[in-house]
């Protein structure tokens, strides 16, 4: 397993702060959760690209997930909002 960033925060995160009860320690929300993972992906059937991986209601709580594998893509997770991407959208196309 490779260390990662923070869902929520974007903090940096090691190997050993993956445990099933293990949370950020610079925002305290838990870090083996969907939303921290490399297949999750909203909108997608259970917000998951893994087809065998049992459905989580609670993307933000930790869970049991045998698939899961920590992201460093997270920024878009974390906190860019839709306006965000709308001006984002709208420098690339500006003439």
């Amino acid at each position: 397993m490779l260390g990662g960033k923070c869902w929520s925060c974007g903090a940096e995160l090691a190997n050993h702060d993956y445990g099933r009860e293990s949370n950020c320690l610079s925002c305290n929300k838990p870090t083996r959760s969907c939303k921290n993972c490399r297949w999750y992906a909203p909108g997608r059937t259970n917000d998951c690209l893994e087809p065998v991986a049992e459905p989580v209601k609670e993307k933000e709580r930790a869970n049991y997930c045998e698939f899961f594998e920590p992201t460093e893509d997270v920024q878009d997770r974390a906190g860019n909002s839709v306006d965000d991407a709308l001006k984002a959208a709208e420098a690339l196309f500006k003439l």
